[in-house]
């Protein structure tokens, strides 16, 4: 363990206190914001030391005991429990070599995330109203605000398209794994005769971007209104409310029509946009660095799997890391803490391994 760096994020736990705590901070656009963020993770990193810390002493403590008690019952305790402590030490020191991590600066970020329907049909539809779900209750668990953007639904009630804007202690660090494409292998309640399928879904996570930092020239827009379809409400087919809004240099197309109001409507459509003109040009950049990324989006085709939820084997495998775990109904349920976990440590290990060919 780093003794000076503990120091360090000591020091500027008490630093950030102090700035909460000032009122001037307050007069500061976003600066009571970044401020919570940054508290929350310098308390994340500091409750695991800490209970590091406390560990090595127990450590310690039953070591000598162990060594120097006359009674070998009190002996055989202490060495017993120092087998339990060095594991949960193994386990923190993991959960804080991940904290402390050189961090995509990106992480604190608000998200935003996007689920469309791929190959399947009415199957891969209702996958991705699955897929929704699970991540609605991932993020209630995790104690962040989704809120849904908008949403097309297909005849069953499966998901063609939605976007959903998440709000919290650093979103994106949490979500932005998922991104790629989700592939499935059940018996579809369509399916009278009990045949698997395999059907396709694809997600984008996108750090959201504020209006300062993505500048959008309104020359560069076409933006059209149109009448709502689907649901929405007694408005829906009877006034312009829907808006599409297209960024004539990059082609990128945004429509939403989940308000009554056209100005709503608007407003999320440019949050969305701003979120893809920065992602594009994230991408540019990594691109221009030699990094090999692939789309988010891509295709929704099944053969470019990132994830495959087996239901027949109750198992999900992802195709990444090479992680396969058991369990779908729980996973389903939004228990992703395990799997985000180990993504986590992989995405540390790749990077840590970048640093050293650097070097």
């Amino acid at each position: 363990m780093n003794a000076e760096r503990f120091a360090h994020i000591r020091e500027r736990f008490r630093q950030v206190e102090q700035a909460l705590a000032d009122p001037s901070s307050a007069n500061i656009p976003g600066r009571l914001a970044d401020l919570g963020r940054e508290f929350a993770d310098l308390s994340r990193k500091l409750e695991l030391i800490n209970r590091i810390s406390g560990i090595d002493v127990e450590l310690e403590t039953n070591r000598n005991l162990a060594e120097s008690d006359d009674d070998p019952e009190i002996r055989d305790l202490a060495s017993a429990e120092n087998v339990a402590l060095a594991n949960e030490r193994t386990d923190l020191t993991r959960q804080l070599n991940i904290a402390l991590a050189p961090a995509d600066p990106m992480d604190r970020r608000d998200a935003i995330v996007e689920i469309r329907a791929g190959t399947g049909g009415e199957e891969a539809a209702l996958f991705a109203s699955d897929l929704l779900r699970m991540y609605q209750r991932y993020c209630d668990r995790c104690n962040l605000q989704f809120e849904l953007l908008e949403l097309n639904s297909s005849q069953a009630g499966g998901v063609k398209e939605a976007i959903a804007a998440v709000r919290g202690e650093s979103p994106y660090r949490l979500l932005k794994y998922e991104r790629g494409v989700h592939r499935v292998q059940r018996v579809p309640v369509t399916e009278s005769s009990g045949r698997i399928h395999t059907s396709a879904a694809s997600v984008a996570v996108l750090p959201e971007a504020g209006e300062v930092e993505v500048s959008v020239d309104h020359e560069d827009l076409r933006i059209d209104v149109f009448r709502s379809s689907g649901h929405g409400g007694q408005s829906v087919n009877t006034t312009d409310s829907a808006v599409r809004i297209t960024h004539l240099p990059t082609g990128i197309t945004v429509s939403m029509q989940d308000e009554k109001s056209q100005h709503k409507n608007r407003a999320k459509a440019m949050r969305i946009l701003r979120s893809r003109l920065l992602e594009r040009e994230r991408e540019r950049q990594l691109a221009e660095r030699g990094a090999n990324r692939r789309n988010q989006i891509g295709s929704g085709d099944r053969s470019a799997k990132m994830r495959t939820y087996n239901f027949p084997q109750d198992r999900l495998t992802d195709h990444r890391i090479g992680y396969t775990v058991h369990g779908l109904e729980s996973i389903f349920d939004g228990r992703l803490e395990g799997l985000v976990e180990k993504l986590q440590e992989a995405d540390l290990a790749e990077r840590l391994a970048g640093q050293d060919l650097e070097s």
